[in-house]
């Protein structure tokens, strides 16, 4: 089969084929006389392994490794190093998973703060009466950026009571 055909079968493009040709994740096929590639039902198996394990998050080096391992026989070598790349993918998961849940709570916090201090509800005043210079030694540039920079803090200095 051609590389069109190829890459349909697996659902890339082209250019991926050629990418992990050239990169050497793919094994070069044989050329007809014409010059074009000619894939075999093997290759298809190589590359859709390849394309499977990279949309788990494995990254090419470690995709292709394994790949390669079952493309050439050893599968036992992929079966032995595969659960060890999961753990660590789901650990990799669970990090960014944690840390995508405490950037959405500093921005529920701002989003409420920034709500409350332009509505001024509350004990708190209004953010727009706020006066900041545009240019401030060591300061925020305006209200904006102040209410981002407090709350991240922990703190905000036009929602704290008047000294």
């Amino acid at each position: 089969m051609r590389i069109g055909e190829l890459a349909d079968r697996v659902g890339v493009p082209a250019d991926t084929v050629r990418f992990y040709e050239r990169e050497g994740w793919l094994p070069r096929p044989p050329r007809q006389g014409n010059g074009y590639r000619e894939y075999a039902d093997a290759d298809v198996e190589h590359l859709r392994l390849l394309i499977d394990l990279r949309r788990l998050g494995l990254t090419l080096e470690e995709a292709a490794r394994l790949a390669s391992y079952c493309h050439s026989g050893h599968c036992a070598d992929t079966s032995a190093e595969l659960p060890r790349l999961i753990a660590d993918r789901r650990a990799d998961v669970a990090l960014r998973l944690s840390r995508l849940r405490e950037l959405d709570a500093r921005l529920a916090d701002l989003e409420r703060h920034v709500a409350e201090t332009s509505a001024g509800t509350g004990s708190q005043r209004p953010n727009r009466g706020r006066a900041l210079a545009v240019v401030d030694v060591g300061g925020p540039c305006c209200a904006a950026a102040a209410s981002i920079t407090d709350v991240a803090e922990g703190g905000c200095v036009c929602c704290s009571p008047p000294t």
